[in-house]
């Protein structure tokens, strides 16, 4: 190729869709953390290389695609932002810069994503990005660059100066692990990537964090005590470094009490955890059936009792579930003293084992993948009509976040207050405002993706990510 002597300039863009877009999105800087993608491109590009390397996340930036300069625009895509990504890729293409798309719609389903880029990167980049940079300015970009099934996660530490760390909540974002060994059946990873985990060394990971010098930090590990030896590693080596960090584990960590209190003295705050449902059988189904809900809570006694904070998450739309499942879960995070309830319609994203399943009994209403983003309902319930499935799960939301339980549960956090009052006040707002997602303008990504039914879910209807 020729960049007539000049540097090239590879742009690298998240987009995003409606509902969590930078202008008229639901999220304000309060939910957004800086994401470790592009961070991590940036760090592994090979500095011989010269490239300009510019970042743009549609969460916290308006993006213009007819005037903006760029030799090459590479875009990670989750199926959310599928036809916001589709929608960009077709304006730079007509400019004749090449695009190259990766992340995990892409890996799930490239055949949907390749007429719509240059080139794909399917699974992790740590290989393929060099290489395709390579190509493409050999002049020689692939079609496809399929994911590498071994390899280590001894890169170089994330860059994150190629973001604005002003306009997000933190940049102390950090890794540790990578995949998940469970097999839920509506989880993107173990379709994507399989049920592996990769661990980042120890030594790496403590780098990191004494580097950026933060004290309150998180960790977007799908699973952090997934492998028990490594997670007590981790948290004894966090332990001089005074840190506060927030991330995610499952409800088996409280069944292991040296590992509980190690994670408590390692300066864990605050944990995210799938809970999904109060009912087993529903669990079962799910291939979850570890979460036991009669226990719900003594897991969160058991980490309140550490002064770790429970961020509890509730899926809805599962086979056998009736219309009182809302208000019975969302009452139940209130009496359990779940610290911050959130709520998901179910989703089956493509490629996973509830998406092949849903496409089986012909129950899935459309492909509009803008509209899979967990606050949509984009299959056919068993127990209700998609409409009420939707209207269900924002009762849910603003029952658990009423100001009389927004107050119960206050009384009884785990998290410092003041931190507990701006979360909840959050969601509240998060949750008194999702209706008016429900009948906005999709604008030109509605019409990209044909629909295999006629049932047209804005007609029967009134996604977080990261």
């Amino acid at each position: 190729m020729s960049l007539n002597g000049n540097r090239p300039k590879v742009v690298l863009i998240s987009p995003k869709g409606p509902l969590y877009r930078h202008k008229g999105g639901i999220f304000g800087k309060g939910l957004r953390y800086m994401p470790l993608t592009f961070p991590t491109l940036a760090s592994i590009t090979p500095k011989e290389l010269n490239i300009e390397l510019v970042c743009l996340d549609e969460g916290i930036q308006n993006i213009n695609a007819e005037t903006l300069d760029a030799d090459l625009v590479g875009m990670t895509v989750i199926t959310g932002s599928a036809p916001r990504a589709y929608e960009l890729s077709a304006i730079f293409r007509r400019r004749n810069i090449p695009v190259v798309m990766g992340g995990p719609h892409v890996t799930l389903i490239p055949d949907d994503a390749q007429p719509h880029a240059d080139a794909l990167v399917l699974g992790w980049a740590e290989i393929s990005w060099p290489q395709l940079l390579s190509d493409w300015l050999a002049g020689e970009l692939k079609p496809r660059y399929s994911k590498q099934p071994d390899y280590g996660l001894e890169t170089p530490l994330p860059d994150r100066s190629v973001l604005p760390s002003r306009s997000y909540l933190t940049n102390a974002v950090f890794e540790a692990t990578r995949g998940c060994v469970f097999n839920c059946d509506f989880c993107v990873s173990p379709s994507a990537w399989g049920r592996k985990l990769w661990q980042k060394p120890v030594a790496h990971v403590i780098k990191d964090i004494e580097r950026l010098g933060k004290k309150r930090i998180i960790f977007v590990d799908l699973n952090i005590i997934a492998n028990r030896k490594y997670a007590l590693e981790l948290f004894h080596a966090l332990i001089p470094l005074k840190v506060k960090w927030f991330g995610l584990a499952t409800t088996t960590l409280v069944n292991d009490a040296e590992l509980l209190d190690t994670c408590a003295r390692s300066g864990c705050t605050g944990l995210l955890m799938g809970l999904e449902s109060i009912d087993p059988v529903v669990l079962k189904g799910m291939h979850k059936s570890f979460n036991k809900p009669e226990n719900y809570a003594q897991v969160v006694d058991k980490l309140h009792a550490k002064g770790i904070a429970l961020q509890g998450c509730f899926i809805f739309g599962q086979d056998g579930e009736t219309m009182d499942v809302f208000e019975k879960t969302a009452q139940f995070a209130v009496d359990a003293g779940i610290d911050l309830p959130r709520f998901a319609i179910s989703t089956p994203f493509p490629g996973t084992p509830l998406y092949r399943r849903l496409e089986s009994e012909d129950r899935l209403l459309h492909k509009d993948w803008s509209l899979y983003d967990g606050q949509h309902c984009v299959f056919q319930p068993t127990g209700m009509s998609p409409r009420e499935l939707e209207s269900g799960t924002e009762r849910a939301w603003k029952l658990a976040y009423s100001i009389v339980n927004c107050g119960k549960r206050l009384r009884r956090t785990a998290a410092p207050l003041a931190l507990a009052l701006v979360t909840n006040y959050t969601y509240r707002y998060y949750a008194h405002h999702l209706d008016k997602f429900y009948t906005c303008d999709w604008g030109l990504a509605q019409p990209m993706l044909p629909q295999i039914r006629t049932t047209n879910p804005q007609s029967t209807s009134g996604e977080n990510n990261q």
